[in-house]
């Protein structure tokens, strides 16, 4: 009986010992291995412009457009060489003196920027190449316009739009044979910008058959014209030609009036601003000014530009002016090249950028010429009518 006992009893032992047996739960998976950081730079891109004394409408313009395409590039996240890329805009006021131009380029170059985009007027932009080419930052004019910035031989130097020699020729040239002076005066301000494209005008009138019968001077901070436009009016021209920009050319407007001077005022991209009808005080007759602007697009390709000066204009509350677009792309553009060379590093994308080819712009399509000169440069003809711009024609 003690034997049977014992039996159940171990029995029960091990009954118990199996009901209390767990399965042992499989071993947690493995946590994922955290993915690598993503390394990050900042790139930096210097802009130089005129933003205080007289045209600093038209370098807010220009630093505008720049803000457009560094906002524009961070939103998208670019990647350079496997770094994601931060812009950041270094904003300089030249105030379109060639010695303060000059003094903004070095404290650029000290910053150790990747890259500049200005400066605004050839007179600041061709003093300031030097220092950018001595320190082998890539830079990029979307205004200045006298040929002698690209035929320094800097490496380093592009221009966005076509030079004088192609704008004021071509102006020359079409107050001949399109507008059917016979006569004209000549005024130009003396700086490298408006000495330059006045020259060409010139030249232009002259090839076509044109005569030049008076070749005036003044300042690019004068307000009194009074003597000029007298000596002009004397010889009863058909056209006057300013060289100059529209802070200047808005006054000489009035005065003209005044003096009741009737030939039609042309004048370059200086002059060619949605700011001129103010600064010459509702004088402007319509159809009586024409100006050109360095640049140009038309058919599909002005859809994109005009959808650029809508968001510009939604963004920052103004019009464009004239050159902002330009600004924008150049800045795109130099982002492309150090995008497809992998380095900010200027050395490393400077060879990238001077190949650029073909890149689809909202000013068009961009190329460089083997001095950094933008290939088969547009001008767009204007006029003014009921003091806004009105676009007469697309040359090449």
């Amino acid at each position: 009986m003690k034997r049977n006992v014992l039996a159940i009893s171990m029995m029960s032992v091990a009954l118990l010992a199996a009901c209390g047996k767990k399965e042992e739960a499989p071993a947690p998976a493995a946590a994922p291995a955290p993915a690598p950081a993503v390394e990050t730079m900042t790139v930096k891109i210097g802009h130089v412009g005129p933003t205080s004394g007289a045209i600093a409408h038209l370098g807010k313009d220009n630093e505008n457009g720049a803000r457009m395409a560094i906002d524009e590039l961070n939103a998208k996240g670019m990647m350079i060489g496997g770094k994601k890329v931060t812009f950041e805009l270094l904003a300089e006021d030249d105030a379109a003196d060639p010695k303060q131009g000059t003094a903004a380029a070095q404290k650029l170059v000290d910053s150790k920027v990747n890259g500049v985009i200005g400066h605004l007027n050839s007179g600041t932009t061709i003093p300031a190449s030097k220092l950018y080419s001595d320190a082998g930052i890539p830079q990029i004019s979307p205004s200045a316009t006298n040929p002698k910035y690209t035929r320094q031989g800097y490496k380093t130097a592009f221009r966005m739009v076509a030079d004088d020699t192609q704008l004021g020729g071509t102006l020359g040239k079409y107050a001949v044979t399109t507008v059917g002076a016979k006569t004209v005066a000549v005024v130009d301000d003396r700086t490298a910008y408006g000495q330059g494209v006045a020259e060409e005008f010139a030249k232009g009138v002259t090839e076509a058959g044109g005569k030049i019968v008076s070749t005036q001077f003044t300042t690019d901070k004068a307000t009194d014209f009074t003597a000029i436009l007298t000596a002009i009016k004397k010889e009863k021209p058909d056209v006057i030609f300013f060289g100059g920009m529209d802070a200047v050319a808005g006054p000489m407007l009035r005065q003209m009036k005044q003096l009741g001077i009737k030939a039609k005022f042309m004048g370059g991209d200086g002059i060619c601003s949605g700011a001129l009808p103010e600064l010459a005080a509702g004088t402007m007759a319509d159809e009586g000014v024409i100006c050109a602007e360095a640049g140009g697009v038309e058919g599909e390709q002005k859809v994109g530009l005009d959808k650029f000066k809508a968001d510009f204009q939604a963004k920052f509350g103004a019009e464009v002016q004239i050159y902002a677009p330009y600004v924008y792309d150049a800045v795109m553009v130099m982002a492309a090249a150090m995008e497809k060379a992998g380095s900010a590093d200027p050395a490393a994308y400077l060879p990238a950028l001077a190949a650029t080819a073909d890149y689809k712009g909202v000013t068009g399509t961009i190329a460089f010429d083997e001095k950094g000169d933008i290939k088969n440069g547009a001008l767009t003809l204007y006029t003014y009518k009921a003091g806004k711009r009105e676009q007469l024609a697309v040359v090449r």
